[in-house]
């Protein structure tokens, strides 16, 4: 059986990678590492197809370092354990993670102390978002490194490198210019994906000038179905935040849709979460409540089916009343701690020391817990949060804060606690 296209033709140096300039050009971050014969522990991040695996081989072979490959979901702790064994006798070893962000904490355990030492130099893949994905204690050991999708002009290099290579065994076939196109459009960025439908064309009509026609009858369904012209992953993740922001429920189904026939249920449960509570917030905690619960039930029915659930909570999302007032308070309090940063009160802490027990807190009196001062002094006039009135209930919190605002809070609890 032969081994399909892609890895049959896959680079073996730096200078026959396609995309990636910003990585592996001259004077690129990748390129020095090659040059200066040193390699640390990266995640290379990106949507698929894009050369993650095979830049981390090429560098590897290009360093001729000893290399290895680990599945962090099927892999297990065996796998590991001879893997080590290898590394020691090798004194160091590039160790290919796929899938990272999967790498659960039994294996990160076993993982990161011969990452720390350097008998693993580890180069994880993974098509999720390492910001939002990947374990705190793997990130901060690795460098990330974004990996973009392949433009149409490095996409049809790599067509062309593949009609023409020894090893592509494609049966004298060739592809006229709307063909090429077509197969560029519909790739949209996967080189993968690209050599896939190649070789399949070639297997079907061995010989011949593939045509546009040709390439639309033998493409995958799933890949019919999405917008070739749209921005990429990542954009079309902001586009359905802002579409819900909008109001456009339209526009929110269109690129859920987008994200469902990516199969990408780990996006979307993070971006409805996020905009859930960034853009509707207070002006509706029902929905947001909703959400949570919407997300729970799709992730438990899984997709198809899911995409009934989503559907319903965009719809919901999209129409109801927005308020920002949440988001905009939390930022305005990091950015105030960002440039200066108060003691807390004594009468707030925790265990105050040496403090008479008539200036502690009064935790037996939630009579006065609304008059005391919880503010630094040097602060304890400044205001995060402004209502947005747009909605019922936040028109009420904003009545709330108003009656409450009314009161002088105080910092001297002795005499406050004496007053009736």
């Amino acid at each position: 059986m032969k081994q399909p296209l892609a890895f049959r033709i896959r680079p073996t140096k730096l200078d026959d990678v396609l995309g990636q300039s910003h990585l592996v050009s001259q004077g690129a971050l990748l390129r020095r590492c090659v040059e200066e014969k040193r390699l640390f522990s990266m995640i290379f991040f990106g949507p698929p197809g894009t050369g993650k695996t095979t830049v981390a081989s090429v560098m590897a072979n290009e360093l001729t370092l000893p290399l290895r490959k680990f599945n962090a979901v099927t892999g297990n702790k065996k796998e590991l354990d001879t893997i080590f064994a290898e590394a020691k006798l090798y004194g160091s070893m590039v160790v290919i993670v796929d899938e990272v962000h999967r790498l659960n904490k039994d294996k990160q355990d076993l993982l990161l102390p011969h990452i720390e030492d350097g008998t693993i130099i580890m180069i994880g893949a993974t098509t999720s978002n390492p910001f939002f994905s990947i374990n705190p204690a793997v990130r901060s050991r690795c460098q990330l490194l974004e990996f973009k999708r392949i433009e149409e002009q490095d996409m049809r290099k790599a067509l062309d490198r593949a009609l023409n290579h020894p090893e592509s065994q494609l049966g004298g076939c060739s592809l006229n210019e709307d063909a090429i196109k077509t197969i560029c459009d519909l790739s949209n960025g996967d080189i993968r994906y690209a050599y896939n439908l190649l070789e399949i064309l070639a297997i079907a009509l061995p010989g011949k000038q593939i045509t546009r026609e040709d390439v639309n009858q033998y493409t995958r369904q799933a890949n019919l179905a999405m917008d070739h012209d749209a921005d990429d992953h990542y954009d079309a993740l902001s586009a359905f935040q802002k579409s819900i922001r909008g109001s456009d429920p339209d526009a929110s189904l269109y690129y859920l849709a987008r994200l469902i026939l990516a199969d990408d249920m780990d996006s979307i449960e993070r971006r409805l979460l996020v905009t859930a509570y960034e853009d509707i917030g207070l002006a509706n905690p029902a929905a947001v409540a909703r959400t949570i619960n919407a997300i729970d039930a799709a992730k438990r029915v899984g997709f198809p089916e899911a995409s009934i659930i989503l559907g319903t909570a965009v719809v919901d999302l999209a129409l109801s009343p927005k308020s920002k007032s949440g988001c905009i308070a939390i930022h305005a309090a990091i950015a105030e701690l960002e440039d200066h940063a108060y003691p807390v009160p004594d009468y707030l802490r925790l265990t105050p020391v040496g403090m008479k027990e008539e200036d502690k807190y009064p935790y037996d009196r939630p009579d006065l817990w609304h008059k005391i001062q919880y503010l630094p002094n040097a602060v304890k006039n400044l205001r995060f949060y402004q209502p947005n009135t747009n909605s019922t209930y936040e028109k009420q919190l904003a009545a709330n804060l108003e009656e409450l605002r009314k009161n002088k809070r105080r910092i001297d609890l002795a005499k406050l606690k004496k007053e009736k």
